[in-house]
């Protein structure tokens, strides 16, 4: 098992097929919704097994504005949960975001992966807004939770 930055377009139909996969199919999210923010200059890390199938994957999204790196779009396909693909694949993002200048890493985690991302040495912060990434307010709008399973919490690591 390898992981790779998805520069080449073999890679990104890998990372379309993970996300399709784990997503689309596995969460009945909407296509359109799944890949409605990605672009031609998105970065992404894909996992492969041995013989070069794509396991799981994960968008880098870099704002110098805040001062950190976000880690986004991270799924795995289900037949590959618990295997070390999804560790693996966050790691080689570190490492790119880190050779990048980066210093500070966000992850806005579904609840459910929380216990994940906290292995792999993120905390959890409270006090801090996932849909804004900015410290949350009296004032912040209470959303409803329509769906238990995207309920996000927001993380964070320093490298």
């Amino acid at each position: 098992m390898k992981a790779i930055r998805a520069t080449e377009e073999w890679a990104r139909a890998g990372v379309y097929y993970v996300r399709t996969e784990a997503m689309v199919l596995g969460f009945h999210v909407k296509l359109e919704g799944e890949f409605a923010d990605d672009t031609s200059e998105s970065e992404y890390i894909l996992v492969v097994d041995d013989e070069g199938m794509p396991l799981s994957t994960n968008r880098i999204h870099l704002l110098p504005e805040k001062g950190f790196a976000k880690i986004e779009r991270v799924a795995t396909i289900s037949t590959a949960r618990g295997i070390g693909a999804g560790r693996l694949g966050i790691e080689a993002a570190e490492e790119w975001i880190q050779e990048l200048g980066y210093h500070k890493i966000v992850i806005t985690s579904r609840e459910e992966a929380e216990g994940f991302y906290k292995k792999l040495g993120y905390t959890t912060r409270d006090d801090m807004n996932p849909d804004t990434l900015e410290p949350k307010t009296p004032n912040d709008p209470v959303k409803e939770k329509k769906d238990s399973r995207f309920i996000c919490v927001y993380m964070e690591k320093e490298l």
